[in-house]
């Protein structure tokens, strides 16, 4: 006579997925955007800068560190109208 299926359907069982997958792209967009804007913040770095950089960490020697300093500032020496020192 009545007929129970012992299934909650979409609106009960289902919905938690559906909330789940919502706040799974929230947070993966949120992440997302944080990432691209501390990538966009390097992407404003000189040369000299990362020459700097890689010094300070001990990667380079300092004859390293002068021989290319002394290229990146010949390089905007003859590029007046460019940033100097840009990548």
């Amino acid at each position: 006579m009545f007929n129970y299926d012992h299934t909650w359907g979409f609106m009960g069982g289902g919905m938690w997925l559906l909330w789940l997958i919502f706040i799974i792209v929230i947070f993966l967009l949120i992440k997302n955007f944080n990432t691209s804007s501390n990538s966009a913040s390097e992407q404003n770095e000189t040369a000299l800068d990362i020459l700097k950089k890689r010094y300070a960490k001990g990667e380079i020697t300092k004859e390293e560190f002068e021989e290319q300093k002394k290229h990146c500032t010949l390089r905007a020496e003859s590029n007046p109208n460019k940033n100097p020192g840009r990548i």
